[in-house]
């Protein structure tokens, strides 16, 4: 027969097989934090996770693909024929406007047809830009069932920052480059032949130095996408200053319709601000 102490033996050892147990966790809680480490990183670790996912993720064939891409060109060509379509119907007060760094010089047509021509330039370059933000809306439709969570994160603040600067860079131009090219050209042959440009000529200076400053003012978006993705930190572009000299002077040149040394060194300037501009925007992301 069985005795009570006997009865009693194994509750209490299941008592004391549960004690050793419950006190090194709480030990390890209080004496090194491990614990708490090691959920810290299994956070991150799934945080990491969760912003690499493929929300969107959809099995598609190449012909899809190319289907899809297809489809998205047909839309943004329409678009930009809308844009050059009205742009072109109401040409003459954007023209007006080009003009207007010219000044009191005179303009000359000097082929029949010239200034159709010119017309149909102008809007085309104004139907492009009017056009741009839905043809950026449909690259993004296309690429995004391919992105993951934290790359769809940046693609709002890239879109709207490459339109402020690409903006920027038209006002600067208009502003502060073409009124700065004309009058010098004017000043520097003005006791010499009289002002009569050609209006091609003009417009053609006047539309490639406007685009490519837009173009020049993306430097800080492509800085911040670089540092963003690791390629490349602050430090390193920092310390590559002056390389960075000589490819804004040479930028500056290459991009410059004129050779004026004046409108050289404004676009070199301001390439020099963007790129510094966007040393300190890639520091407070903390790259």
């Amino acid at each position: 027969m069985t005795s009570p102490s006997n009865l009693e033996t194994p509750e209490q050892n299941s008592d004391n097989n549960l004690e050793p147990s419950i006190a090194p966790v709480s030990d390890t809680l209080i004496s090194d934090n491990g614990i708490g480490d090691s959920a810290i990183v299994g956070a991150r670790n799934l945080e990491n996770e969760y912003l690499d996912e493929l929300p969107d993720e959809v099995e598609m064939s190449l012909f899809e693909h190319l289907e899809e891409l297809r489809m998205r060109i047909f839309y943004s060509l329409i678009a930009v024929a809308v844009g050059v379509v009205g742009c072109f119907l109401t040409v003459k007060p954007i023209v007006q406007l080009l003009e207007v760094p010219a000044g009191a010089v005179k303009f000359l047509q000097l082929a029949p047809g010239e200034y159709f021509f010119v017309s149909i330039k102008v809007a085309g370059y104004s139907g492009l830009l009017i056009a741009s933000p839905f043809i950026f809306y449909q690259i993004a439709l296309f690429v995004i069932p391919g992105l993951t969570k934290k790359e769809r994160s940046l693609l709002g603040p890239v879109f709207f920052g490459s339109s402020f600067l690409f903006l920027g860079g038209l006002v600067f131009a208009y502003i502060a480059l073409i009124p700065a090219a004309l009058n010098f050209f004017v000043t520097y042959g003005a006791d010499v032949v009289e002002q009569l440009w050609s209006i091609d000529k003009y417009f053609e200076f006047v539309l490639l130095l406007m685009f490519s400053t837009g173009l020049a003012f993306q430097i800080p978006i492509v800085q911040a996408l670089l540092g963003i993705l690791g390629i490349v930190s602050s430090d390193r572009m920092l310390a590559g200053w002056r390389y960075v000299i000589l490819g804004a002077a040479v930028l500056g040149a290459v991009l410059t319709p004129s050779t004026d040394p004046l409108t050289q060194s404004l676009l070199g300037g301001a390439v020099l601000a963007l790129y510094f501009g966007g040393i300190g925007l890639v520091k407070l992301l903390g790259r």
